[in-house]
């Protein structure tokens, strides 16, 4: 009913930019926000950084000042565009939508995840 397709994910070398993109398809009744989280080898699933459908933005820590969030409502997409990458942002990046139901719920979706590689 509803798919995430990311892609933009590789190797690149520490100090360089990687930009990631998910598109959100199908039986979507609203939007409530979307965002990224990633996960390392033994490791847990962390946030990222999320933006609501009214452009609110939040970000981990770790990543402020080097990645930035963005949305294209038209088109149920969002990016985070990556710069300064370290090795420590290896992990695999996973899009997350938030939806609001025509009931009043929320539901979570997820992509099937991307790898990305910091690496000389």
């Amino acid at each position: 009913q509803v798919q995430l397709v990311e892609s933009g994910g590789g190797l690149v070398q520490p100090g360089g930019s990687l930009r990631l993109s998910c598109a959100a398809s199908g039986s979507i009744f609203s939007i409530n926000a979307m965002g990224w989280y990633r996960q390392a080898p033994g490791k847990q699933r962390e946030l990222v950084a999320t933006i609501t459908s009214g452009g609110s933005t939040n970000y981990a820590d770790s990543v402020k000042g080097r990645f930035t969030i963005s949305r294209d409502n038209a088109k149920n997409t969002v990016y985070l565009q990556m710069n300064s990458l370290k090795p420590e942002d290896t992990a695999v990046y996973y899009c997350n939508l938030l939806t609001d139901t025509s009931l009043g719920g929320v539901v979570d979706y997820w992509g099937q995840g991307t790898q990305v590689t910091v690496s000389s």
